[in-house]
């Protein structure tokens, strides 16, 4: 289920004005899995982020996420998603915009309604839609160290 979504990014002119450089339906989508649309909105590399220049940074190669860096991104779940469940060497925060899901950690699951928020801290997850609409959430992803259990590193699966 594709979704529309619209993108303003603000940034400087030459004399330094604050203005839209961005102001766009976003086109490009990358189906990680069937049933999912993801919409990359933007993309960081490095701390701190650097907001001179004015090259469109949703362009950027990424996967699930983007180590040391961010990804800003507006994903569709539609009813029936392929299962996908993973784990991200991140801390991600997520709004429900629309719909509902269910979030399948190891052994539970919370149903995540619109308007809810999450904040997801490298655990393994999977996100499963037994509705009859899509669910739509936004998420930021933030790059972390990896999870560890006592002395071992988790792998992230991204």
């Amino acid at each position: 289920m594709s979704i529309t979504v619209r993108r303003i990014i603000t940034g400087h002119d030459k004399s330094g004005k604050a203005t839209v450089t961005i102001d766009e339906t976003v086109t490009s989508s990358a189906e990680s899995r069937p049933g999912a649309n993801p919409k990359v909105i933007w993309t960081t590399e490095g701390f701190p982020v650097n907001n001179d220049g004015d090259t469109d940074e949703s362009t950027r190669k990424t996967g699930t996420t983007l180590t040391d860096g961010t990804v800003f991104r507006v994903i569709s779940f539609a009813p029936g998603v392929a299962p996908r469940n993973h784990r991200t060497d991140s801390i991600d925060y997520a709004v429900v915009i629309s719909g509902e899901i269910d979030m399948v950690l190891d052994g539970e699951v919370v149903r995540l309604r619109a308007g809810d928020v999450l904040v997801q801290r490298g655990t393994i997850h999977d996100w499963i839609n037994t509705g009859t609409v899509p669910c739509v959430i936004a998420f930021v992803l933030i790059s972390a160290k990896p999870v560890t259990a006592g002395s071992k590193v988790l792998n992230a699966i991204g």
